[in-house]
């Protein structure tokens, strides 16, 4: 299978190019393509997974199809079919990886949700015994499902790392009617999700959402919806609250720079095929439990 690690789409006005997608502008909408790019700790890897910008779109189109009665979405369309006609001859490479959205006023701030104490937040719960200034019961394990989800967000940095911010930060922020609005909006979508992973034997420990504001004012659920690049994915099977959780996202790849040494400064070091190959099996699966399909070109 080829790696699509970069687009370039002739005539159309590219935006930005992210870690992962390529952003481009067509009329008063966005076109959002998910290259098979993996960043880690900061850097976009040279190299690519396989499949993987078409397991993210199709996980996205299948929580955005199903949190619609809790927030409304910016996804417009998915179908090349149903594209504009300036992107036809572009169809075969949009097929299965790109998405056509409402262009939003975003929020400049991630709105994470944690229901298990992982990743940064039991580094700073270790430390402070809170993460963002919430308080958490004493002597919980790395791993420990908390007595309730917390609302935790954080900066959303356009270089570097994303700083954990209290509640209250993000109030003078964005204000604090909207930013109760935004706690309540991702507690309500994680929670929902939640429930339907673990039917399928899938804990989702933690993720984030990005919010936008569309033109007649209403708030948006933007960007991806739990995914393994934006969230944390446990098979429920193997749940042991104590040490490293298995996991369906890209935590394999940081454990592997981890392992080898890397002192997360460039030059940033090749994947070799066996960690590239993992890392795609995990993300199809995830993709195939949650949606009953591989995300290929579907």
């Amino acid at each position: 299978m080829s790696v699509v690690l970069e687009t370039r789409l002739p005539g159309i006005d590219l935006v930005r190019r992210g870690k992962v997608r390529d952003v481009y502008r067509v009329a008063d909408q966005l076109l959002i393509v998910a290259t098979d790019r993996l960043s880690a700790f900061d850097y976009v890897l040279p190299s690519g997974i396989p499949g993987k910008g078409s397991v993210l779109t199709r996980i996205s189109r299948f929580w955005f199809e199903r949190t619609r009665h809790l927030v409304p979405n910016h996804l417009v369309a998915s179908d090349p079919a149903h594209y504009p006609d300036l992107l036809a001859r572009h169809a075969d490479l949009l097929r299965g990886r790109s998405m056509l959205v409402r262009a939003l006023a975003m929020f400049p701030v991630e709105c994470v949700v944690r229901g298990f104490l992982a990743g940064s937040g039991w580094k700073e719960y270790q430390q402070t015994g809170a993460v963002s200034g919430v308080k958490l019961p004493l002597g919980l394990r790395s791993g420990d499902r908390l007595p309730e989800p917390i609302f935790t967000p954080s900066t959303k940095a356009e270089t570097g790392h994303d700083e954990n911010i209290s509640f209250n930060a993000m109030a003078g922020m964005v204000g604090r009617e909207t930013a109760e609005q935004l706690c309540a909006l991702s507690l309500a979508v994680y929670q929902f999700g939640c429930a339907l992973a673990e039917r399928q034997g899938i804990l989702i420990a933690d993720t984030k959402f990005e919010f936008g504001r569309g033109q007649d004012g209403e708030i948006v659920l933007g960007d991806e919806v739990l995914t393994p690049d934006s969230s944390r994915f446990w098979p429920l099977s193997d749940h042991r609250p104590g040490r490293e959780q298995p996991s369906f996202d890209k935590q394999f790849v940081r454990d592997y720079l981890e392992r080898i040494g890397w002192n997360k400064q460039p030059p940033i070091p090749e994947l070799p095929a066996d960690i590239v190959a993992g890392t795609a099996a995990r993300y199809r699966e995830l993709c195939e439990r949650l949606t009953g399909s591989n995300g290929f070109k579907s």
